[in-house]
């Protein structure tokens, strides 16, 4: 009838669980996709404030990194981040791994890295505005931060130790 409204099917909890279950192995590769493109930028951005730190305020090549750090972090690092947690956060809840020890650890590992990855966004916006107060050393020796949690996460999710 006119006016009315039709109702929609309303997914139960356990639909849509067997519906994520039998699509796991493509949210799998999706989250490993994300990560990697996460990771890649994670990697990269602290490589340009080295070189970023090195050059002369107003300098052209000062503003070029400008540009590309800003660019990284908003059309890579920041939408992998995102996706990142959608999909690993869903794996977790379909496979119920978030009741384990190695996932818990994980899990702190890469709010780790999600705390690094502001840390990296808030340094974009003083590079920005000519503000780093870092020095070259800082960066470089920070470059290393997401390769060394990486190293960690990657071991927790292969090997699962204290399953």
């Amino acid at each position: 009838m006119p006016g009315e409204f039709r109702r929609l099917p309303v997914w139960s909890e356990l639909t849509m669980l067997m519906f994520l279950s039998d699509h796991i192995d493509w949210i799998k590769a999706f989250h490993v996709i994300s990560v990697i493109a996460w990771m890649a930028g994670m990697l990269y951005l602290p490589r340009l404030f080295v070189n970023h730190s090195e050059q002369p305020v107003g300098s052209p090549q000062s503003e070029m990194l400008k540009s590309m750090e800003q660019k990284l972090l908003r059309r890579i690092v920041n939408p992998a981040m995102i996706a990142t947690w959608v999909f690993g956060l869903t794996m977790a809840y379909v496979t119920g791994a978030y009741e384990d020890t190695w996932f818990r650890l994980k899990f702190l590992l890469v709010v780790a890295m999600s705390g690094l990855h502001g840390f990296f966004a808030a340094s974009v916006k003083r590079f920005a505005k000519d503000a780093n107060t870092r020095s070259t050393r800082f960066w470089r020796i920070i470059n290393e931060a997401p390769f060394v949690l990486v190293i960690a996460i990657v071991i927790l999710v292969v090997v699962k130790p204290f399953e």
